[in-house]
């Protein structure tokens, strides 16, 4: 990392409450919320009659398990407006998920949810180590997807000059990192390691750049990463975490003095884990499926909010509110090959133990009658021949089954060979119903 870290930077007053002080600004929000959601959101309402449950039933958190759980379905299910809370004209800004798996979901916020966000954006880039002034690079994509405009507003309200790129054009990024010289940028793991590729290609050193702290977000990624983006950078690497249905990125993020998991802004949201099976819920320290509840958002609060994300919830450190681990994986992105669960998370870190095999890789499923296969397609790393590249693949196939243990093909191939994703990067690539 960088020689000069980053300079103090005043907290909000709730970063530096006390539990109590936490638990009971979270006590009257969750009484608020339910209570609006029940009184506003048809979904809500009949959704807690059927759980037979009501607003005034909740009097403290542990009650928050009897209320019933919201899934995506329903979001789709409610297609275009009818999750929200409030008359549309009071609306003021709408996003959306890509809907590649069917009917988008779509978010509305009503002027006051855009200022919210603004402020948690700006808490956790200054957690994150930006400060008032600086120079904010942001990568992330711009329009329905909420990473580019919520990195936007939230650098803004810290007071930075914000530098809004957006995705693509990677030449072109690099080019605005060398002549505009930003201190901090916003974009995804994967995409920030394309943008270190071609700096390479231009001959710019990586670690001779203005860039300080570097924001990630919008997808998994691993300790193992952290570790190759600072080496080759010189950067903070920082986790940011989001999803568009509970706000947008911000809702939690790791703090620049610590790097030891992602501080849930507790004020606004309130985390549970849950058994992905039962929905029980389990105590902090067990691994299950992150669930949220919105504590303020007017336009469109959600209740016990099922994200699919995997993860444990842990006490503060740096911050009074709870930690997140990083995402290992999500519900719907685990493989099941052979009766073995697998994440792309898992292969990423054996990668990236792997010295002659570069960070750009995808696992593709296919079907051989009726079993299933794993094939991960990897690029040797530029500096790497091509014999060391097999060699590679070679030990990496046997770290998968020493490790996980489970069989799987590893294609070494030609640098650049991987699809460069400009948003979220495509792990999975699934041909198992494809025509043979």
């Amino acid at each position: 990392m960088r020689d000069s870290e980053p300079r103090p930077a005043e907290l909000d007053p709730i970063e530096r409450a006390s539990i109590d002080e936490l638990r009971a600004v979270q006590v009257e929000r969750l009484r608020w919320a339910l209570r609006h959601a029940y009184g506003n959101v048809p979904h809500h309402r009949s959704a807690f009659d059927a759980a037979g449950v009501r607003p005034e039933d909740f009097r403290e958190p542990a009650d928050l398990a009897r209320f019933p759980f919201t899934r995506k379905s329903d979001l789709r299910d409610s297609y275009p407006f009818g999750m929200f809370a409030v008359p549309r004209e009071q609306v003021a800004r709408l996003h959306a998920s890509s809907g590649t798996t069917g009917r988008p979901t779509v978010v509305g916020y009503t002027a006051q949810d855009v200022r919210t966000w603004s402020r948690l954006m700006a808490r956790s880039i200054r957690a994150a180590g930006g400060r008032p002034g600086d120079r904010v690079h942001v990568a992330y994509g711009y329009g329905l997807f909420t990473g580019g405009l919520g990195a936007h507003y939230g650098a803004e309200e810290l007071g930075c000059t914000v530098i809004p790129v957006s995705g693509g054009m990677t030449e072109r990024q690099v080019m605005l990192i060398r002549d505009f010289a930003p201190d901090v940028i916003m974009v995804t793991p994967t995409y920030f390691l394309a943008i270190v590729d071609e700096m390479l290609r231009q001959g710019v050193d990586p670690r001779g750049t203005s860039l300080r702290v570097g924001i990630f977000g919008a997808e998994p990624w691993t300790e193992d990463m952290r570790a190759e983006i600072e080496q080759r950078t010189g950067v903070h690497a920082i986790d940011i975490y989001g999803l568009s249905e509970v706000m947008g990125p911000g809702v939690a993020v790791e703090c620049v003095e610590t790097k030891d998991g992602l501080h849930v802004w507790e004020d606004h949201f309130y985390p549970e884990i849950v058994d992905p099976q039962t929905g029980a819920v389990l105590p902090d320290g067990e691994r299950g499926e992150l669930v949220f509840t919105s504590l303020t958002r007017q336009a469109m609060p959600v209740v016990r909010y099922r994200t699919g994300d995997l993860t444990r919830l842990l006490p503060g450190t740096a911050r009074p509110m709870r930690r997140i681990e990083k995402i290992t994986g999500r519900t719907d992105d685990m493989i099941i090959l052979r009766g073995v669960n697998l994440f792309p998370t898992q292969i990423e870190e054996l990668i990236l133990r792997t010295p002659a095999l570069s960070p750009h890789f995808q696992c593709v499923l296919t079907r051989a009658g009726r079993l299933d296969a794993l094939t991960v397609r990897v690029e040797r790393r530029p500096d790497a021949e091509a014999a060391a590249g097999r060699r590679a693949g070679a030990a990496l196939a046997e770290a998968v089954k020493n490790t996980i243990g489970v069989s799987v093909a590893v294609e070494v191939i030609e640098p650049d060979g991987v699809e460069r994703s400009l948003g979220k990067m495509r792990r999975i690539v699934d041909r198992r119903h494809e025509p043979a």
